[in-house]
């Protein structure tokens, strides 16, 4: 293992310039590069892409990484957020994955967009362990942009529970998967269970899953690893999304990854000051909870879950 310093963040005011490092492993081709945390929020995105150094570090020394195989991760590209405990740049509340392919003559946040992908650039494949913009629990899945370019099939080599596709939507043209794709890497989004805090469990999962897809695609040899489940393909277009109609304290009664029947109660609104069951949230058809909104107090019309349904 190299450890480089990619670039320095040095546009933060009373602070010394943050260095971005980059694990490279095995060969100088640009087979596979990891990004983690790019959001000052993405704790679980960090912790996973630094065991992924850690467990690449060991197969390297046992001799397990082919020969002509190049890794790259890159833990995080956010520490002055995550100093500051923002989700996106202090200084302006811009966001970083809404700045690709970046600028080299723009804004802060455009700048370091421009850094970044200059180190991702080129990589046969590439993986994104990001987070939503909603704060909740994921059923861990990868999740494949739509733009033509990508394989499909390669999404299940991960041996995740889900693969989810997407049809970009206009703001998603920023984002660095999009670019990614659009500068030839096939590229996945990783989404483990969990953002602002470290879930050991999804982590480890998460890990597992990128070195299963080494080991499929030939880039190790002889790694015990665990089996995988069976992936199931789901356009993003037919999750069922559930809404609460009132606002109050937001209760759950089922967490992620739960079958439920059509009518169960899945969540309940309760009055802050009396404890009043105001709405019963229930699922509109039998399905799997996929998504499940984390808040104390919610606003009306708010996305509380979405539904796998089947």
């Amino acid at each position: 293992m190299k450890r480089k310093t990619l670039f320095t963040i040095d546009a933060q005011p009373y602070r010394q310039p943050i260095p971005v490092y980059g694990y490279f492993f095995g060969s100088e081709e640009k087979t596979l590069a990891v990004m983690g945390a790019i959001r000052g929020d993405e704790f679980q995105q960090m912790y996973t892409a630094a065991k992924l150094v850690q467990e690449l570090t060991r197969l390297e020394a046992e001799g397990k990484i082919i020969g002509d195989c190049g890794l790259l991760v890159i833990p995080c590209a956010g520490q002055f957020s995550m100093n500051v405990s923002r989700r996106f740049w202090p200084l302006d509340n811009t966001d970083i994955n809404r700045m690709f392919p970046g600028y080299d003559k723009g804004e802060t946040t455009q700048r370091l967009a421009w850094r970044i992908f200059e180190a991702l650039k080129g990589y046969t494949y590439g993986i994104h362990l990001t987070s939503l913009y909603l704060s909740g629990d994921f059923i861990p899945h990868i999740r494949i942009m739509d733009t033509g370019w990508q394989e499909n099939a390669e999404g299940l080599d991960f041996g995740l529970p889900y693969l989810i596709t997407r049809k970009p939507r206009p703001y998603d043209t920023t984002t660095l998967n999009y670019n990614w794709q659009v500068w030839e890497t096939r590229t996945f989004s990783l989404y483990t269970k969990a953002t602002d805090f470290i879930d050991e469990k999804s982590a480890q999962e998460a890990t597992d899953s990128i070195l299963r897809f080494l080991t499929r695609h030939g880039f190790l040899k002889d790694v015990p690893l665990p089996e995988g489940e069976a992936t199931q393909a789901v356009s993003e277009k037919n999750l069922v999304t559930i809404r609460n109609t009132c606002g109050g304290i937001l209760l759950h009664c089922r967490p992620t990854s739960s079958q439920v029947q059509a009518g169960e109660i899945i969540a309940n609104i309760v009055d802050p000051y009396t404890a009043t069951v105001l709405e019963e949230i229930r699922a509109p058809q039998k399905g799997t909870i996929f998504f499940a909104r984390h808040a104390q107090i919610i606003a009306a019309q708010t996305i509380v879950f979405r539904l796998i349904p089947g």
